[in-house]
């Protein structure tokens, strides 16, 4: 009969160093800002975020260029309505990038394993959408700097000017950051499979362009402007250019705004809900999968 024997390895309270609240949430901001292109994944995780950035600084580079060669300020793409001008774009870096954020740990059921540890729930849903809404903001931000910078080196005119107009549009860039961002990571986060993540929120945002744009059609044509104007608060990147044309001064990229302030206060409203919004039903979400 062999012998067994008793180790007495004993049990030592940890006392080491004690970071806090403050590095688990930078800790999970910066590993899912990291996801959301790619890095510290395969090679084939970081061909579609980084190919969509490439195709999102074309069009300021070729501006740039064609600034530099004739002089003209109308060569120049308006800082405030890049995003709109490229939103298929956006759509489909939010469509690909939510889904690795929201739904991956939900599909293979590991978020108990992250609320095992002190990581409150509030914590770890604010850390995954200010990494979508970095991300975004990463992506839309960078040509239109490339559009500043280059205009400045080419001798732009009124350059006093065009440092409001840039700092105006950055403004306007975070708030399409948050407010996609927010509708990206809810739908994302209800649909665990990641290629139907990517078709619902494609689904979503084609679906309400559609409608807006069907809906000022018709108004356009019954010269109903008022409606024309209202109906653009339903599709989100109408939405926010909403606010950049009654809150910050911008011109209009899209097909109608509301006229007044009011309606750039009842855009800019809707945009503070479906952010708070889609928090909270992340916070639900979450929780819910962190019991299962």
């Amino acid at each position: 009969m062999s012998t067994s024997t008793i180790h007495d390895i004993g049990y030592r309270h940890y006392e080491g160093r004690r970071n806090g609240r403050a590095y688990v949430l930078r800790s999970l901001y910066v590993h899912n800002l990291r996801a959301a292109f790619g890095l510290g994944r395969p090679a084939r995780a970081k061909v579609m975020p980084f190919l969509l950035a490439a195709i999102m600084m074309l069009p300021a580079a070729g501006s740039v260029a064609a600034f530099s060669f004739t002089k003209e300020p109308d060569a120049l793409i308006r800082y405030s309505g890049y995003a709109v001008i490229m939103q298929v774009i956006v759509a489909i870096f939010l469509a690909t990038q939510a889904p690795v954020l929201a739904s991956r740990e939900v599909r293979f059921h590991v978020i108990p394993l992250y609320f095992s540890r002190p990581v409150g729930h509030l914590d770890f849903v604010l850390a995954k959408g200010a990494a979508m809404a970095s991300a975004l903001f990463a992506l839309m931000a960078a040509p239109v700097t490339v559009l500043y910078v280059g205009g400045l080196v080419a001798k732009m005119p009124d350059s006093g000017e065009q440092v409001l107009k840039y700092l105006g549009a950055l403004v306007g860039i975070v708030l399409f950051a948050l407010v996609l961002a927010s509708i990206g990571m809810v739908v994302a986060a209800f649909t665990p499979r990641r290629g139907f993540g990517v078709a619902a929120v494609i689904a979503v945002y084609m679906i309400s362009t559609a409608f807006v744009g069907v809906v000022q059609g018709i108004a356009e044509e019954q010269t109903n402007f008022t409606v024309q104007g209202w109906a653009g608060l339903f599709a989100p990147f109408n939405l926010v250019d909403i606010v950049q044309v009654r809150l910050l001064g911008a011109q209009s990229s899209s097909g109608g705004v509301p006229s007044g302030i009011e309606g750039g206060v009842a855009a800019l409203a809707l945009c503070t809900v479906i952010v708070l919004g889609s928090i909270a039903v992340l916070y639900r979400r979450f929780r819910k999968a962190g019991l299962s």
